[in-house]
């Protein structure tokens, strides 16, 4: 992986925050992080039911940051560089933890998040030092 952060990874990382702006996954990402409360998949299906507009602002909210998170563990943009200008990604990994193991099994997808869970572990190594 390159040392420094480049024009590119600054590009991307203005693309992913302009993302970010878009109207409709600014109100989701409003409601995941001052709303959200689900501990278990019983809370979980009583605030996202199927169809409702909680399930959709859950389901954007969290896509987007696992896609971002994909690009930053996959090199494309320098890790530090990311964690500089970017934490709600693990705000909203910690509220979706307790839920994600079930989601899995239910989805019956085992990578179902992981790129979120990951640059999250890195995230608190990161800060830790």
């Amino acid at each position: 992986m390159k040392e420094h952060p480049d024009n590119y990874d600054a590009e991307l990382l203005l693309r992913l925050y302009d993302l970010r702006r878009e109207s409709r996954l600014r109100q989701a990402r409003d409601w995941y992080i001052r709303e959200f409360r689900a501990k278990t998949y019983e809370e979980y299906t009583a605030e996202c039911p199927p169809g409702s507009e909680h399930s959709a602002f859950f389901r954007m909210t969290i896509t987007y940051w696992d896609m971002a998170a994909s690009i930053v563990n996959h090199g494309l943009i320098k890790e530090e560089f990311f964690f500089e200008s970017a934490s709600e990604f693990w705000i909203v990994w910690d509220k979706a933890k307790a839920v994600a193991p079930v989601l899995r099994e239910k989805f019956k997808n085992p990578m179902v998040w992981k790129n979120l869970e990951r640059l999250a572990v890195k995230y608190e190594e990161w800060m830790s030092r």
